[in-house]
């Protein structure tokens, strides 16, 4: 699944005409760079929410064929959280552990090996697997530990870092989520990991949160020039 129901407030104006997946970088929009990616993993299935201006999502992608994947839109009449949109979305999920991307970060990580992560989660063990990255300067004090044993925990002990927004889920963990109300994601996450059921992977290769106009230009330079 392919998050891309988020307005985009901090990329305004340029996301009062276009949803925030669709903005170019190096001559292709964001979510094009997810897809290339799935689709060389062997990841094609896949499913998009969409809320702001999301008709231009499916108009721009289709049914994913021009691109090698099989896709599927779960629209949002008002953007429901990240939860809220994965709730809402299970019934096209399906029963089996599935891979999530932040439709508004740029990554190189190892999609292969996320969505082989993916098959480790069960309703009685791991509920989640997430990517971590080294805390970047606009988020210095990060989002979670990552313990020596490769468990994710929210207490202060290990390494702390930011959750990349990719990771792999059961469709257990969002069991309580009603599938139409807007809900968190970390709420969930947190409480997975209080019970020891939250496993996570560091990611050291090139990952950007494409958050404000200006880490967009930053990259799109980076791509259309590569030292």
């Amino acid at each position: 699944m392919i998050l891309a129901a988020g307005r985009g407030e901090r990329m305004r104006p340029l996301t009062d005409s276009c949803p925030k997946p669709l903005l170019p970088a190096g001559g292709k929009p964001l979510i094009v760079w997810h897809i290339e990616r799935l689709a060389a993993a062997g990841i094609l299935d896949l499913v998009i929410n969409h809320a702001h201006l999301g008709q231009m999502i499916e108009d721009a992608l289709g049914d994913g064929g021009a691109l090698g994947v099989r896709i599927r839109y779960s629209a949002e009449g008002t953007a429901l959280e990240t939860a809220g949109g994965i709730a809402r979305a299970l019934p096209l999920l399906g029963d089996a552990p599935f891979v999530v991307i932040n439709g508004d970060v740029f990554a190189d990580a190892d999609l292969a090996a996320l969505g082989h992560a993916a098959t480790t989660l069960s309703a009685d063990g791991p509920l989640a697997h997430l990517l971590l990255v080294p805390n970047p300067a606009h988020h210095p004090a990060g989002d979670f530990g990552l313990l020596p044993d490769g468990r994710v925990c929210d207490d202060g002990r290990g390494e702390r870092l930011t959750f990349a927004g990719l990771g792999a889920y059961h469709p257990a963990l969002f069991a309580g989520v009603a599938p139409d109300q807007p809900a968190k994601l970390a709420p969930l996450l947190r409480a997975a990991m209080a019970a020891g059921r939250v496993t996570g992977a560091r990611h050291d290769g090139r990952w950007v949160d494409v958050g404000t106009p200006a880490r967009l230009a930053e990259l799109d330079a980076q791509l259309r020039h590569p030292s």
